[in-house]
């Protein structure tokens, strides 16, 4: 099964959601550490009715199409169960702004400095949301993460990779921009 099936189970693990519910599940919070596009959402649905993980029920609704509501079947819960303690597949690292950060001896250092200070600001306006939403879950879920059910703690779990990731990438664009400056005015 692809990676996407996994998400779509674990999503549906947590509720029975549409189609569309999955595309906005998908934009965040999942959206936050892993994406798909509304054109793979559907066809990856009908593989995994296909294959026994969902099922669907049909809602009728007034003044708009019927929608179809899909729940994770029992086995798609013992594979996304088993999917879960596996390690996850070996994926060569991609990073643009690494990239771009080593052969940054090549650029004008003014405008290699303006376009990791951008980078520094995108990253400490996604981490002060991350830290909105963890102060909300906080408040929610009943304070520090060992007071927390199970389920939530999960959902609390992801946010703090992502809060250490937006924090340590907006230091390191910090980091890099002050040497550039530097350089600059040296």
């Amino acid at each position: 099964m692809r990676t996407l099936g996994y998400a779509v189970l674990s999503l549906l693990s947590r509720e029975d959601l549409s189609g569309y519910d999955l595309k906005r599940w998908m934009e965040r919070p999942l959206g936050y550490f892993w994406s798909a596009r509304h054109s793979q959402i559907y066809p990856e649905l009908a593989r995994l009715e296909e294959e026994g993980f969902v099922v669907h029920h049909v809602v009728e609704q007034q003044e708009r199409p019927d929608k179809k509501v899909y729940g994770i079947t029992a086995s798609g819960r013992e594979v996304l169960r088993i999917w879960i303690t596996e390690p996850p597949v070996e994926r060569p690292a991609r990073d643009e702004l690494v990239l771009k950060a080593y052969s940054v001896w090549l650029a004008e250092p003014r405008a290699a400095a303006a376009l990791f200070r951008e980078q520094e600001r995108r990253h400490e306006g996604q981490l002060l949301r991350y830290e909105e939403i963890e102060a909300w879950m906080k408040g929610k879920w009943g304070g520090e993460p060992e007071q927390m059910d199970f389920h939530h703690f999960a959902s609390y779990a992801a946010l703090r990779r992502g809060i250490g990731f937006e924090r340590d990438s907006a230091e390191w664009c910090r980091w890099v921009a002050a040497g550039l400056e530097e350089r600059r005015s040296g």
